[in-house]
């Protein structure tokens, strides 16, 4: 697995460089937003570390370019408990992210987390390659959505949400379940990741023709694709 490590703390990207290499994964490590968006427009990663405050183009910066034309994973690594650093970055389209100081084992557990749920969304077959409900299509082994004729500009962790709620339609499913499937982890007090990520799939996805929503938040319990 090929990782791109981008942030401008050069004692804590050796370090991390390391450990990542380690564990055996390769890693390229740009120290500023721009060399980094240009190592992304020479090769493609299987997964981007970006780090939120740099000087120059800062983490957003990056991000929202980087999501102009390219869907790889994004985690973003923020201030600790910095709330609006991380439903920003959620917002511009980052699968997950990880407040600063963190351990190394958290580190490797959230990196392997969006591995394993981006490989398995790109192999899955299991008799669901293609699914389909009303004008919305979806191609598990593609990794692509379309919409009659238009195909949706979702991030990988999209389209696993939206798989699971295409999956279900008509099915409140639990936030805690989905969480754990779309995300790698439990959900915990105050942690938005799932409701962003929720927020920018309605964004992405054109009206129904009747105006009602697709997806509808059922309070304390979860989301649920509505049937036609």
């Amino acid at each position: 697995m090929k990782l791109l490590l981008i942030d401008d703390d050069k004692e804590l990207t050796e370090l991390l460089g390391e450990l990542l290499e380690l564990e055996g994964f390769s890693c390229d490590i740009c120290n500023d937003g721009l060399s980094g968006l240009a190592k992304l427009e020479q090769q493609a990663y299987d997964l981007v570390l970006l780090d939120v405050m740099m000087p120059g183009k800062n983490g957003f910066e990056v991000l929202k370019e980087l999501r102009k034309d390219n869907q790889q994973p994004v985690l973003m690594l923020t201030a600790k408990g910095d709330e609006i650093d991380r439903v920003l970055g959620l917002e511009l389209g980052a699968d997950d992210y990880l407040g600063k100081p963190f351990s190394e084992r958290e580190l490797l557990a959230r990196i392997r987390a969006i591995l394993r749920r981006t490989q398995s969304t790109s192999s899955n077959d299991n008799g669901h390659s293609l699914i389909r409900h009303q004008d919305l299509s979806l191609s598990v082994s593609k990794q692509q959505a379309h919409c009659e004729d238009q195909e949706l500009d979702l991030t990988s962790t999209e389209l696993l949400l939206l798989q699971q709620l295409l999956e279900h339609p008509g099915q409140v499913l639990d936030k805690e379940q989905l969480n754990q499937k779309v995300l790698g982890k439990r959900l915990q007090a105050f942690d938005r990741s799932l409701d962003m990520h929720i927020s920018n799939l309605r964004k992405k996805i054109p009206p129904r023709k009747d105006q009602l929503p697709r997806i509808k938040t059922v309070r304390g319990k979860g989301y649920m694709w509505l049937e036609w």
